[in-house]
């Protein structure tokens, strides 16, 4: 029976790469399979990318609005696929909590196994709609780790607006060279949130 299963972590831990390799894994033994990433992701365009360089296009990107059970059905049988290994889904975090559980009925229904990673959490500490629903709904959960900046574990996600830390703003935030994003560990995360508020 297909399962669904979430891997999630912080900022640079090293959950698309995760991906990337189990697409490779079905490429070696010639199991199709397709990938989709939702439409709020416009970093990188049709790609699933890792930050060490490695890249793959994606096959279905999903506007929020659709159903996205019956979009994945729709590709395989375009494709002629008859059936496929799995669904990779690359920043999971953005899916609206309708499509996630579209997912969980294209698992349980269809028995199309579902493999998504993305973010537990945004820059604020505050829990993404889509990894809520997965980390409900899932079968299998599965952490990735990296370390911050002091060597201990990172668990939460800073945002950087040319090069300084901020703790509000819009949930999404992808575009433009002065964003970016940097896995931190609790303390640092709470130190340089208290620094920034203070100012």
């Amino acid at each position: 029976m297909a399962k669904m299963t979430f891997i999630y972590g912080a900022m640079n831990s090293g959950k698309s790469l995760e991906l990337l390799s189990a697409a490779n894994n079905y490429d070696e033994r010639q199991i199709p399979y397709l990938s989709m990433k939702s439409a709020v992701d416009t970093k990188g365009g049709p790609l699933i990318t890792s930050r060490i360089g490695i890249e793959r296009p994606v096959d279905i990107i999903a506007p929020t609005d659709i159903n996205v059970r019956h979009r994945v059905l729709e590709e395989i049988e375009l494709r002629k696929l008859g059936s496929i290994g799995a669904l990779l889904v690359d920043e999971a975090q953005f899916l609206p909590r309708e499509q996630v559980f579209q997912l969980f009925e294209l698992v349980k229904e269809d028995d199309i196994a579902v493999l998504a990673t993305g973010l537990r959490t945004d820059f604020e500490g505050k829990p993404f709609e889509g990894s809520t629903a997965f980390m409900t709904l899932g079968d299998d959960l599965k952490e990735k780790t990296t370390v911050c900046r002091c060597g201990r574990k990172a668990r939460m996600n800073a945002r950087l607006i040319n090069g300084l830390y901020v703790f509000t703003g819009e949930q999404v935030a992808i575009d433009g060279d002065a964003v970016a994003y940097e896995g931190l560990c609790a303390e640092d995360w709470l130190l340089e949130r208290a620094k920034s508020l203070a100012t």
